[in-house]
């Protein structure tokens, strides 16, 4: 199933297509701390770029993660800075946290009060609220 993957599931990383078209097209910028390998037009404008600027994309390592980018690389994909990070020294936010997955539809996700996934329980309330009645 290796090589069946591969030729046609685009979720499970680089087809090979993805690999002729950055073979052709791409000039290698980086790579980040995860893995994730960072890539920009060789020649002519994207189609995406704003104001006529060459196109820049990502292939992931594993599975296609968007939340998986770091924030000093997704200012350079999204034109916020000019300088891929692998030009200059970057240095993290003090308020910037690590990656964290998409949690959503796993056991760890999100459960407010009140969520029927969550404890089930509600809390009480406070008194304040009015229920609107037509007059």
């Amino acid at each position: 199933m290796g090589i069946f993957s591969e030729i046609f599931s685009w979720w499970g990383g680089n087809t090979w297509g993805t690999r002729l078209t950055i073979a052709r097209q791409g000039r290698f910028v980086g790579k980040d701390t995860l893995g994730n390998s960072y890539y920009e037009q060789i020649k002519g404008v994207g189609p995406e770029g704003p104001l006529g600027q060459v196109r820049r994309w990502v292939t992931y390592t594993g599975l296609a993660e968007p939340s998986r980018v770091p924030p000093e690389w997704h200012g350079w994909l999204h034109y916020t800075v000019d300088t891929p990070p692998t030009e200059e020294r970057y240095v993290a936010k003090p308020w910037q946290k690590p990656h964290l997955p998409n949690l959503t539809g796993t056991p760890q996700a999100y459960r407010p009060d009140g969520s029927i996934l969550g404890s089930g329980h509600r809390p009480h309330a406070t008194g304040d609220y009015k229920p609107w009645r037509p007059e």
